[in-house]
């Protein structure tokens, strides 16, 4: 009998952890998923057979749970990530210290293959707290366990995502969408892309090595949100406010914008010129244009409704 191959998966429920968990178990691996809600995970268990999808609870601050959680395994991937703190200084405790935690443990139970999933964005000299966030968490994955692959993705698109489906949405019921910063370049990633990128991560030959992931066009802000309505057959304006009044704005309460990501939508999020990327990892990207159509057509006058889910 074969040995058993065990995957610890650190926010495995996300967007783009329920990609990852799939292809983990078509490889014929248990796969335990490692968060704070093992409740609001149990949808990922039709995706392998019976006790093959394992949720266990594994908040990163919680150094014996996540100790339990990676022991046994072959393969760890830590995909947690925010994007925003409910209260100051989440971006340290669960870029860096929580990054740093999984890797330390990871190590000291011989785990042989740790992947982390990072940003573009990651820079000690980033403007924004979450870009330095995660520079610091890079590092002290990399001090703890060195044969580490990082991967630094762009903005994910997907049927689930954040980005196109929140503007689509604005479409449906505001006059004008309004934008900052609309002269950044962005390289969004198919979120399968990057699933894929994680499984052949595993090879010794990305062991210590970084890729930065990005999709097959560079595109500005503006251009994008402007797809996103071309897709949804919606007309409205694209208003890009003056950096000033953006950050006015964000101070209000209910406004889904932070200081923090406008400060870090200053710079362009792109794979930088030399970088690894996909195409090292053998991954040919999906095109925007054979995705964005399919599940943003639920956005357009008479479609599916904005609440429906498109599955992939």
């Amino acid at each position: 009998m074969s040995e058993r191959k065990i995957a610890t998966v650190f926010g495995g429920s996300g967007f783009l952890g329920r990609h990852v968990v799939r292809r983990l178990a078509e490889d014929g691996y248990i796969v335990r998923i490692a968060v704070r809600d093992t409740e609001g995970a149990k949808f990922l268990r039709p995706m392998g057979g019976v006790g093959q999808i394992v949720p266990l609870y594994a908040p990163l601050e919680l150094e014996a749970d996540v100790s339990r959680a990676v022991a046994g395994a072959g393969l760890v991937v830590n995909l947690v990530g925010i994007l925003s703190e409910s209260r100051k200084g989440d971006f340290t405790r669960i870029h860096a210290e929580g990054a740093g935690r999984v890797a330390r443990l990871a190590a000291a139970a011989g785990v042989a293959r740790l992947i982390h999933v990072s940003a573009i964005g990651a820079d000690a000299a980033s403007p924004s707290a979450y870009g330095r966030s995660k520079a610091a968490g890079e590092q002290a994955v990399r001090a703890a366990f060195p044969s580490a692959a990082i991967l630094r993705p762009s903005i994910l698109f997907g049927a689930e995502d954040d980005f196109f489906n929140r503007f689509a949405a604005m479409a449906v019921t505001l006059p004008l969408i309004p934008i900052v910063h609309g002269a950044t370049k962005l390289q969004p990633v198919y979120v399968d892309d990057v699933a894929a990128a994680v499984m052949a991560a595993r090879a010794p030959e990305a062991a210590g090595e970084i890729f930065e992931l990005g999709g097959a066009a560079q595109k500005t802000f503006r251009e994008l949100v402007a797809l996103t309505l071309a897709y949804t057959g919606r007309h409205r304006t694209i208003l890009d406010l003056p950096v000033g009044v953006a950050r006015l704005l964000a101070c209000l309460p209910g406004v889904a914008l932070t200081n923090d990501q406008i400060s870090m939508l200053a710079r362009d999020n792109v794979v930088a010129p030399g970088a690894q990327g996909l195409a090292a990892l053998g991954i040919v990207p999906t095109l925007m244009e054979m995705a964005l159509p399919l599940y943003l057509a639920r956005y357009r006058a008479g479609g599916k409704g904005a609440n429906s889910v498109f599955q992939e």
